[in-house]
């Protein structure tokens, strides 16, 4: 009888460091899920779409906004890239007409443009002009319009190699429960142009650290995730110093909900000046340092 205790003991132990081993082998395959997103999100960084080759914002007035690489111009383009008078923008009560001159050889969707109207409040989308290796489209925030300038050879994609990143912890991988508003929440966040933009905010991620209570509140990001502006104490000094962004995958069935502080993203103010980036709201600036994801980048503020 005594033998088989003690088997069963030694057995028993035998599984228990079994046991043990097995959070290295999800350590490693964490280590390698983060690495992979981050891959993606440089890749991203790096594309047509990416913050790299944004090279310009210029606001447009009512009336007509001549554009070219010319000195002269109202708005001017990079130099070599586009020819010397190209055309103008003329804004209408919200809308955005451009006309163009033949020698700029402007299209939209592989078609030369003439005069065409490429903003309307009422769409869902603005087109996309391009030159050589010029692309533009308008943007609106609060009542301002203006010209977003990509350059898809632009000198930061061409100097970029990497975003220096903590290493990857698990500790920062919390586990968090979304406190849902009793009403719709709306939250006034402010950007780095000074506006105050409406948010919607699906509820507020409540998680521990080190013993002590947090809370977060989350704004409306995709269909499977909300999206989370936050500020703690690395910013300014080894991170962005606006704070940083992250994803968050809505919770399922069972209410549980991971708040990765190993996905905190840099902003896109952190690549180029020409972004209107939303800023955390107060109550999103938490009191300790999160010693996880992407250091600073650049000497964007």
């Amino acid at each position: 009888m005594r033998y088989k205790v003690i088997v069963f003991l030694f057995l028993f132990f035998m599984i228990a460091c079994g046991g043990k081993e097995q959070p290295l082998l999800d350590t490693v395959a964490y280590e390698n899920e983060i690495n992979t997103w981050h891959e993606k999100r440089v890749a991203e960084l790096k594309g047509v779409n990416g913050w790299l080759n944004v090279v310009g914002l210029f606001w447009l007035k009512e009336g007509i906004n001549t554009f070219g690489s010319d000195g002269t111009n109202a708005i001017v383009f990079p130099k070599g890239k586009i020819a010397g008078q190209a055309g103008f923008f003329l804004v209408q009560n919200g809308v955005v007409t451009v006309q163009t001159l033949p020698e700029a050889n402007i299209r939209c969707k592989g078609e030369r443009v003439e005069r065409q109207i490429i903003f309307h409040p009422d769409s869902a989308k603005a087109e996309v002009l391009e030159t050589g290796p010029l692309q533009w489209f308008i943007i609106k925030r609060d009542n301002l319009l203006g010209v977003r300038l990509r350059d898809l050879e632009s000198e930061a994609l061409k100097k970029f190699t990497s975003i220096e990143r903590y290493p990857v912890d698990a500790s920062w991988r919390l586990k968090a429960t979304l406190e849902m508003p009793s009403e719709k929440k709306v939250l006034s966040v402010a950007n780095v142009l000074g506006q105050r933009v409406e948010q919607v905010s699906p509820g507020t991620l409540v998680f521990t650290w080190k013993g002590k209570t947090y809370r977060l509140d989350a704004l409306e990001g995709n269909e499977d995730e909300f999206f989370m502006i936050m500020g703690d104490q690395t910013n300014g000094i080894e991170t962005y110093g606006s704070g940083r962004y992250m994803y968050v995958k809505k919770p399922g069935p069972d209410g549980k909900i991971i708040l990765d502080f190993n996905k905190a993203y840099n902003p896109p103010c952190a690549f180029t000046a020409h972004a209107t980036c939303l800023l955390p709201p107060e109550q999103n600036r938490l009191p300790f340092e999160i010693i996880a994801g992407e250091k600073n980048y650049g000497d964007h503020h």
